[in-house]
């Protein structure tokens, strides 16, 4: 392995099923603030990328437009060519990221959500399930976010997670909930909607709404656990 790719090693790894864009962004993201690799610098070969993550190069090819979108790599063509890294400025995003981070402790904010989260998909699976109302209010919930523009995804999305919440009949959850979701959306307002995130969010939404219809209570849980990880993935690939 060349000296560059062992440089890699403690972030570049095999991602988890269930959230491959998000964990590889988030490793590419890692390797760039951890200057790992610098700005002119060139990224490893596509085909090593995907091997050492263990995901396509349809994902990859993904996860690097995404950085060229944000300004933070460019593809070149040509014998020398390939995905090279952008000096970049600090904007202000990064700069209000940065200090709204400063007031926080993320990680415990990200626990928090994770456990209310997963507690709160159980109950409202449990048999015997959620009354015809309750299930009328979750459905429209839902299909608010698949109508929401995209300006206007985030606050349906906060609204669906707060109904389960709120669906699952404990008034003390739902004040944490709610106080957690307002720490977290501050930091996720700070970095920009990524569309293949946001589907792939509307997949694990559509998937928890129907085991919680279908009173699922352990498939619930599990998809609950694994839609907050993808979300502290993308967000920590973000972090300064």
């Amino acid at each position: 392995m060349s000296e560059p790719a062992d440089r890699l090693t403690p972030v570049l790894r095999p991602v988890r099923a269930g959230n491959g864009f998000e964990e590889a962004l988030e490793q590419i993201l890692q390797l760039l603030r951890l200057g790992l690799v610098s700005g002119g610098d060139r990224l490893p070969a596509e085909r090593e990328l995907a091997d050492r993550m263990g995901i396509s190069r349809v994902t990859l090819r993904e996860v690097l437009k995404v950085l060229t979108e944000q300004g933070l790599v460019e593809s070149r063509r040509g014998r020398y060519g390939g995905t090279f890294v952008l000096h970049r400025p600090d904007t202000h995003g990064e700069d209000e990221l940065r200090r709204r981070v400063a007031a926080v402790d993320v990680e415990d904010t990200l626990r928090f959500r994770e456990v209310l989260e997963v507690g709160a998909a159980g109950l409202c699976a449990a048999p015997p399930g959620l009354t015809d109302e309750d299930a009328r209010r979750l459905r429209a919930a839902l299909a608010a976010t698949h109508d929401a523009p995209l300006a206007e995804y985030r606050r349906q999305d906060t609204l669906l997670h707060l109904t389960l919440a709120e669906l699952s009949g404990s008034a003390t959850l739902t004040s944490q909930y709610a106080a957690v979701r307002a720490t977290l959306n501050e930091l996720l307002d700070c970095i920009p909607l990524l569309v293949r995130n946001l589907e792939h969010s509307q997949q694990q939404h559509e998937a928890l709404v129907g085991a919680v219809l279908e009173a699922d209570a352990d498939a619930a849980r599990e998809v609950m656990r694994e839609h907050c990880e993808g979300t502290a993935a993308l967000l920590r690939g973000f972090l300064p």
